[in-house]
């Protein structure tokens, strides 16, 4: 049986994976719980958070583990994460992925930075940071991000046996999908392998984190005069940018004929056009380029364009996509 390193006032191990619509997590988590009680022993519990599971809508996993002898009456949202798995780094733009973590606390992050550059983006005191880059791993794979993440999280969790957990990839895999099973189980290799750690010092006497519960924005305090409701759930300053997962499209302007096969299938619109004269003088509609904010990298605009005007891209950490985007009418989020 496998001996916890560290629990809680409750006698619980706990984590916490923050992720979005689209990467896995929900079935990392799953896999995670199992294995931790089927393969090695432990008692425990895996459920999770989230509201449509639509591509890049919020997702959250916990997972309890502690002794055998002792019994989970707890499923609430876990609050005091000892590890946390961050499955996109782009996540840190809009969720707060550190609430609530103890000083020596371990954070994992999918992501091309490095440690101490997250270290300030998320704003943590101490503990470690584990970097591996999962979606460059699940790319090169052809899986998901998910398998790299929960090799890396393995080799966190070194009470765990990750031999038992390729049999759960095995078992998981193999009836439905079994031409699936070789590549998952080189990716977990991969992100066991990979994954890179900085330890940092907490301050003297350091506290852990400050939970922030997620709270409406409108009610009955806070809500505007009258009720009305001025940011809609369509609104302009939405930002899909977040569910990205390493590809975007690569507009070539010499090679576009205008033709709006993108314009028809890309789900979001994201496609900027401007009226301008032909070589005949009558107006016909140009493609300007692409609005990036709302692309979450479908590539279904690649697949439509007939003549290889866009192409697709990895999307490195260099600011590709802010320095190419053409807004929709006038910047509107960059004023808010």
């Amino acid at each position: 049986m496998s001996r916890l390193p560290k629990v809680n006032e409750l006698g619980f191990f706990e984590i916490r994976l923050e992720s979005i619509g689209g990467l896995g997590a929900n079935l990392a988590g799953k896999m995670l719980s199992e294995d931790g009680v089927v393969g090695n022993g432990l008692n425990g519990v895996g459920f999770s958070s989230y509201g449509s599971e639509k591509k890049g809508s919020p997702v959250k996993a916990y997972i309890r583990f502690c002794d055998p002898e002792t019994n989970i009456r707890d499923t609430t949202p876990i609050e005091r994460p000892h590890v946390v798995g961050i499955f996109h780094d782009a996540l840190l733009k809009t969720i707060d992925c550190a609430s609530g973590v103890y000083p020596d606390s371990t954070i994992l992050v999918n992501s091309q930075r490095p440690p101490d550059e997250l270290r300030e983006l998320m704003k943590i005191n101490g503990g470690t940071i584990a970097v591996v880059n999962a979606t460059e791993i699940a790319l090169e794979e052809q899986t998901k991000v998910n398998t790299a993440m929960l090799g890396a999280l393995y080799r966190i969790l070194n009470f765990l046996d990750p031999d038992s957990m390729k049999d759960t990839i095995r078992r998981t895999f193999e009836k439905k999908y079994p031409h699936f099973v070789e590549p998952n189980i080189r990716t977990f290799d991969r992100g066991f392998h990979e994954v890179e750690f900085m330890t940092f010092t907490p301050d003297e006497g350091s506290m852990p984190r400050p939970f922030k519960r997620h709270e409406p924005v409108l009610g009955y305090e806070t809500q505007p005069i009258g009720g009305t409701v001025i940011n809609p759930g369509n609104s302009i300053l939405k930002d899909l940018s977040i569910s990205r997962a390493g590809m975007l499209p690569h507009f070539h302007d010499d090679k576009c004929i205008n033709c709006a096969a993108c314009d028809t299938a890309c789900p979001d619109f994201c496609f900027v056009w401007e009226e301008k004269a032909d070589k005949r003088g009558r107006p016909q509609m140009f493609l300007k380029g692409i609005d990036y904010q709302y692309c979450k990298g479908c590539l279904k605009c690649v697949q439509a364009c007939p003549v290889e005007a866009l192409t697709e891209a990895r999307e490195y950490n260099d600011g590709y996509a802010d320095r190419n985007r053409v807004p929709h009418l006038f910047d509107l989020a960059a004023q808010n």
